[in-house]
């Protein structure tokens, strides 16, 4: 392999590094980049300016108490390609052929035949967790092999929050809003009848992230 080559795919392996952790953290700005990736601030916005032109980055400025507002850099939608798609095309083909053929009302059987097999699934992979955080945690690695990039974390109040990055599956919910109700009686399945859950952010209502409050007896 030639030089130029290789400098090539570090160069795509940063990038695409870049992007991972954008899509983890949200607006960062090159200083926190650098400092994850042992980068030069210039060698970083080379990449950044890279990502740019192909429109998977943009950037915002962000009011700092001291000195010049700095870039926060965020994913720009072009950037989903990168994440598990759940087949979307070939589901909202089928979702539209479905109302088309059945009407809204023919979408509600299969729907709850989807939703009873991830609920014994979740079941099986939540198996004897005790307590809410435990559950909580083994439900973000599924959710995560799944490719909701999902993770939980402790609020000050005393409840947790599940937080989803990624939804595989938007393009079908956005034309099924079936699917999304589905999965909050899902997580309230699969926690328990003690928990309380409401979703607090939403992708599809112009959210980051899908974020679920939980609260409970959380031992």
């Amino acid at each position: 392999m030639s030089r130029n080559q290789t400098k090539k795919d570090a160069s795509t392996s940063t990038r695409r590094a870049i992007i991972n952790l954008l899509k983890q953290q949200g607006g960062m700005d090159v200083m926190a980049l650098s400092s994850q990736f042992e980068l030069s601030g210039m060698a970083i916005r080379q990449h950044l300016n890279a990502l740019k032109e192909e429109g998977l980055v943009t950037h915002e400025e962000e009011a700092r108490p001291m000195g010049r507002p700095t870039k926060l850099w965020t994913l720009t939608p072009a950037a989903d390609r990168f994440f598990p798609s759940g087949y979307s095309e070939l589901s909202v083909s089928l979702i539209h052929s479905m109302k088309e053929a059945f009407g809204n009302e023919g979408l509600d059987k299969p729907l709850a035949v989807r939703n009873k097999n991830m609920q014994e699934q979740y079941l099986h992979f939540i198996g004897d967790a005790s307590g809410i955080r435990e559950k909580l945690e083994r439900l973000a690695d599924i959710r995560t092999s799944e490719g909701y990039m999902a993770e939980v974390k402790d609020q000050d109040d005393g409840s947790l929050l599940f937080i989803e990055k990624h939804c595989p599956i938007c393009e079908a919910a956005a034309v099924c809003s079936g699917l999304c109700k589905n999965e909050l009686q899902l997580f309230n399945t699969v926690l328990g009848k003690d928990v309380h859950i409401e979703r607090v952010e939403y992708i599809l209502g112009g959210g980051r992230n899908c974020i679920y409050k939980v609260s409970g007896k959380l031992l």
